[in-house]
């Protein structure tokens, strides 16, 4: 019986060609993109979901807020450890994690000098009793108790010691930064699942002393906190995370800074579960070479792979119940001869099963294409090879029944209710087109196509506003060098800067802190206080020099700028000068702001720039000198001007440039960034956003023109004869094409209707997320309405004209 189901459905699909092909071709794209996209969320849904324990581990942040919004940081006050270890119940283990970097790293025996070591940190014993790593050389017990101990991975002490076993390479040592000498205590494996703990060295927390670092991670001050110092917890079995929060509430009100109360700042210590950390865009992840995954990225990316489903459904059932009555006297015969409705219906769904997983086959090969044409958006970590896990084949094959039932059932249905005699008696006449389910999933069809064209123009225009908005500083030729971190002498960098100076190729050449736009930033509580009033406000600083300014262009309005690099005086952003209550730029210059206790003067107002990218507001800023010179110079970028000269070009500039900075620096990579690149960066999520939409969009004016084409070609064969005949009575090819097109036409319309008003409050919600946007035109509307009723009138034409063309005298023929 099986095997008849299986003949005869390979024998109607194969004498129905176009239609079969039409909906593989349709089925196959909805399932090569629910594949790959359910790669995707399986990918970043399974991190760090391996670790014993895990639901019970979290990671103590802090948020701030204030009545500028709310800031976070990954990072504690570092006294918090302490008196979570000492006062807190319910909290079975405390681990403070201190991230650390290096700029190199010495096998002392062989004298072999490794550059730039990533993923370093400091931290004690606690960790491994968090984590459970598998140890090759060494064991837990009492490790990273002692100074100068350091664990390596397997994977970084095959780099470091490539000819020794781990046994072996335990009890050697390493040099950090030339002087600090480490013994290897401990080899552990990496882990093999998906991790964002990427750590790949732990060196011991009583080594801070020894790097010149307890002052600022041995710190006892519970008002000072950085992203470096991060503590991780275990809660007890029989903890409750609201009571421990309760309990880290309590705390942070206890040790709030009474200049915070005065500004009106909340400081609020926040239990992140571990599995948060890889979705939570407030507090990063510490591989910062990889982008962020998001939730609502995934969830948008599931209703596309639904739709793109849906909408190959849709053309299954359309075609399927559009050739009812071609099929309907071999039903008549079956049901004469004694077959159930049972059997039939699991006859159309064995033609629908066949034609599901040679969808589903066909797809394969797709969502390999798909996942090597997205490699740049797709996370590093998936791969084709991931389609080997149990958990994917199963949902896959879940999947491919799902469809079959979905696309199947109806179609099933409507033709195994046929009457046997009224279909021998030719009495089967096509249903009421004006209630026909066909055309109100064509509706739907076409209004998720025009969706998508209308999201697709309108965020192409944002991201046009973007990148064409002017920053309000100058961009173009303009490249900037951080110098290294651990290299904190202010000589080496002004060595450096007469270097450049001296270079005819290099135009202008200045020593500051982080470029105009930057997603560093650093602010200070200031105060400004008159007769009236007083103006308290968190105030972002922007270190730069005497011509820092005037490198990047930004224009001054009023006073001047700062005489020296060190000393204490501001030059305020216009935004700054409104907020405390100047109407006009001269206004505000000679007035003083207080900063802890001590009063400088306002000497200039500036033009204000965009800061950050255009998703945030102005804030109040102020271009400052270099105060802290003597204890930690916060000059520490070098900011030039290139390709000013005509008889050089931009790669021989920077080569020199790279040759100046060999000369100062030759440990450390040259590592040069151009401006209009940093903003570029800023709006990576919208470059993505856009690709994926015009991909989706693509895809889905795809699907919805082949069932429209199926359509059209089922409607021209069954009007065939009504085609003869007018045009024997005179009928133009225009009106016949007019005729046959109006139906379909009609609906697109009436799609369009549909589209419209979703398009519209979803854009308008997503451009919410912008402090700056571009206008939500009518033509956006207008183009995406117009576009699909071309490319539908192209779809429907080609075979309408065809038909129309048609001999009537063979039209006439045909029964």
């Amino acid at each position: 019986m099986f095997k008849n189901y299986l003949k005869i459905a390979f024998r109607n699909l194969w004498k129905n060609k176009v239609f079969s092909l039409i909906n593989i071709i349709g089925l196959s794209i909805g399932l090569s993109a629910a594949f790959v996209i359910g790669v995707i969320i399986y990918y970043d849904l399974t991190f760090d979901k391996f670790h014993p324990d895990g639901e019970r581990i979290y990671r103590v942040t802090t948020e701030f807020t204030s009545p500028d919004g709310n800031f976070y940081n990954p990072g504690v006050s570092v006294p918090l450890g302490q008196a979570l270890k000492e006062e807190f119940a319910g909290i079975e283990i405390v681990s403070p994690l201190y991230t650390i970097s290096m700029h190199q790293v010495e096998n002392t025996e062989t004298e072999k000098i490794f550059k730039s070591p990533e993923n370093i940190i400091h931290t004690d014993g606690n960790y491994f009793q968090l984590f459970q790593y598998k140890w090759l050389a060494g064991d837990a017990n009492g490790i990273l108790s002692n100074p100068n101990e350091v664990v390596l991975t397997e994977n970084r002490a095959k780099r470091y010691f490539p000819n020794l076993s781990p046994n072996e390479i335990v009890g050697k040592v390493l040099t950090y930064n030339d002087t600090i000498s480490l013994n290897v205590t401990g080899v552990v494996e990496n882990f093999k699942d998906r991790s964002d703990l990427i750590f790949e060295e732990f060196i011991s927390y009583r080594t801070i002393g020894d790097i010149g670092l307890k002052n600022r991670l041995g710190s006892t001050n519970w008002y000072s906190t950085n992203s470096t110092s991060q503590l991780f917890v275990k809660l007890s079995e029989k903890a409750g995370v609201g009571s421990v929060q309760k309990q880290l509430d309590l705390l942070a009100a206890e040790h709030l800074d009474k200049e915070m109360v005065a500004f009106g700042q909340k400081r609020r210590f926040y239990l992140q579960p571990l599995a948060d950390i890889h979705f939570n865009p407030n507090y990063g992840t510490y591989d910062y070479t990889r982008s962020q995954a998001s939730k609502p990225v995934l969830i948008s990316l599931s209703f596309v792979a639904l739709f793109l489903l849906l909408l190959g459904c849709i053309n299954f059932i359309n075609l399927n119940t559009a050739q009812a009555t071609q099929r309907a006297k071999e039903i008549g015969i079956r049901k004469t001869l004694g077959g159930s409705r049972k059997q039939l219906v699991f006859q159309f769904l064995g033609e629908t099963f066949l034609l599901t997983v040679t969808a589903a086959v066909v797809s394969l090969f797709f969502s390999s294409w798909l996942i090597r044409l997205f490699s740049d958006f797709i996370p590093q970590g998936v791969s084709f090879g991931l389609f080997n896990s149990p958990v994917l084949i199963g949902s896959a094959i879940l999947l491919v029944l799902v469809l079959t039932l979905l696309s199947g059932f109806y179609p099933a249905l409507v033709l195994s209710r046929f009457k046997p005699v009224s279909v021998l008696k030719n009495q089967i006449l096509p249903g009421n087109d004006k209630t026909s389910l066909r055309k109100y999933l064509t509706v739907f069809q076409f209004a998720i196509a025009q969706v998508f064209i209308i999201a697709t123009v309108l965020v192409g225009k944002q991201i046009h506003y973007l990148m064409t908005k002017d920053m309000g500083f100058k961009t173009e030729a303009i490249a900037y060098l951080r110098t290294p971190y651990n290299e904190p002498s202010i000589d080496k960098r002004i060595r450096l800067l007469e270097k450049l100076k001296t270079d005819p190729h290099i135009q202008d050449v200045v020593l500051g802190g982080n470029p105009p736009a930057s997603r560093s930033t650093f602010s200070s509580s200031v105060v400004y206080r008159n007769e009236e009033n007083e103006v308290q406000a968190s105030l972002q600083w922007l270190y730069g020099g005497i011509d820092y300014r005037r490198l990047y262009g930004i224009p001054l309005l009023a006073g001047r700028d700062i005489l020296n690099d060190t000393i204490k005086e501001y030059v305020i952003n216009e935004t700054y000068m409104k907020l405390l209550g100047f109407k006009e730029p001269i206004e505000a210059i000679g007035k003083s702001l207080i900063l802890e206790g001590e009063a400088y003067p306002i000497v200039g107002v500036m033009k204000d720039f965009y800061q950050r990218s255009l998703r945030t507001t102005i804030k109040p800023m102020a271009l400052v000198g270099d105060w802290d010179r003597n204890e930690y110079s916060q000059f520490n970028t070098i900011h030039f001007s290139i390709g000013g000269n005509k008889t050089s070009d931009l790669t021989s500039d920077i080569a020199l440039v790279e040759n100046a900075w060999k000369s100062v620096y030759p440990n450390y990579d040259f590592d040069p960034r151009f401006i209009d690149d940093t903003i570029s960066r800023f709006y990576e999520q919208e470059h993505k956003t856009s690709a994926l939409l015009k991909w989706a969009t693509g895809l889905t004016i795809l699907i919805s023109c082949l069932g429209l084409l199926g359509l059209v070609i089922h409607t021209t064969e069954r009007r065939t004869k009504e085609i003869g005949i007018r045009k024997v009575l005179g009928a133009t090819l225009a009106q016949l094409n007019l005729l046959l097109c109006k139906e379909f036409l009609v609906l697109i319309g009436i799609a369009f209707v549909m589209a419209a008003p979703i398009a519209w409050w979803g854009l308008d919600y997503w451009l919410q997320g912008f402090a700056y946007k571009t206008v939500l035109s009518w033509w956006v509307f207008f183009l995406g309405g117009i576009t699909m009723l071309f490319i539908a009138m192209a779809i429907i034409s080609i075979r309408t004209i065809a038909a129309a063309n048609t001999d009537p005298v063979k039209s006439l023929r045909t029964e």
